[in-house]
């Protein structure tokens, strides 16, 4: 494959959780965007068309012929791309049953439990502990005010999301260090949409007929595919599984502030508290420790 790229690239320069945010923050706004076409299509519909677009476009940038690939690493770029789509499939079936806020709580079990295994300091362990109570805060509402067969739907997706974000975090990882992330990357959306296409791809016909359907859909692909997943590819290269998976549970303030914006869901004083723990939480797993410099990774 090609070298990693060196530490001359403008991305490279930026401090990783600032990058985060950005991700974050686009990532929500194409969720807020595709709850509004799941009066028009099926919410997993939507998810794959997701998929697709944002294969196409990262396709197109990233050229991935050009570079030699092994068997081994096909394969193993293919088993990210599958987990990837499962997880924006599952996601999206979860916000059509749950509320938003819930569902992404809810997910956080996934990495979580990735920074629980793979996290060793005692700065990591306490970051970890502040960022469960925060997610728990998040949570806002309980299951006990509704029942039937939405929540059991959404109950059910939103684990199988949380299950394969925490796939995600440890494929993904590994696959960014083995060279140029994002160009995986662009296989990696490939393989998922083709997976999944045998299942999805005929009830994604009517966005073919109706320009601004397929328009909202390419919104929605760049916003929350092609963005947050290329930043989080550069992401990944610098930091660990641990301090990532904690990172992640920045993604509850991010979806709250394009909820105030967008959606005009103003945080209760619950979840300002989550929002903040969560924020502590951030603070101390990514401050260098004083005892041992901070190395930086291998160009």
């Amino acid at each position: 494959m090609q070298p990693r790229p060196g530490p001359g690239s403008p991305l490279d320069r930026v401090p990783a959780l600032a990058l985060f945010v950005v991700s974050g923050l686009t990532q929500y706004l194409g969720a807020a965007l595709a709850v509004g076409l799941f009066t028009v299509l099926a919410a997993p519909n939507v998810a794959w068309l997701r998929i697709v677009v944002a294969a196409g476009v990262l396709l197109g940038w990233r050229r991935p012929w050009r570079t030699r690939w092994s068997r081994r690493d096909l394969v193993a770029v293919a088993v990210f791309g599958s987990v990837l789509a499962a997880m924006n499939v599952t996601f999206y079936i979860a916000i059509d049953h749950l509320p938003l806020g819930t569902a992404v709580a809810i997910e956080f079990i996934g990495p979580i439990a990735v920074a629980t295994i793979t996290g060793r300091g005692r700065r990591e362990r306490i970051g970890i502990i502040l960022a469960a109570a925060g997610v728990a805060l998040l949570a806002g509402v309980t299951l006990t005010q509704g029942g039937g067969p939405d929540v059991v739907i959404g109950l059910v997706a939103i684990g199988a999301a949380a299950v394969c974000w925490a796939c995600y975090i440890v494929l993904g990882r590994r696959v960014a260090l083995k060279g140029s992330g994002v160009t995986s990357l662009s296989l990696a959306m490939t393989a998922g949409a083709i997976v999944f296409a045998p299942f999805l791809a005929a009830g994604a016909a009517p966005v073919l007929g109706d320009w601004r359907l397929a328009a909202a859909v390419f919104g929605i692909a760049v916003l929350s595919s092609v963005i947050p997943y290329a930043i989080e590819q550069v992401v990944l290269r610098r930091v660990s599984a641990a301090t990532f998976a904690v990172m992640l549970a920045l993604l509850p303030a991010t979806a709250a502030v394009v909820g105030a914006v967008v959606l005009r869901q103003l945080p209760t004083p619950l979840e300002i508290a989550g929002l903040l723990a969560v924020s502590g939480a951030i603070a101390l797993t990514t401050a260098p420790s004083p005892r041992r410099p901070r190395t930086e990774p291998a160009a």
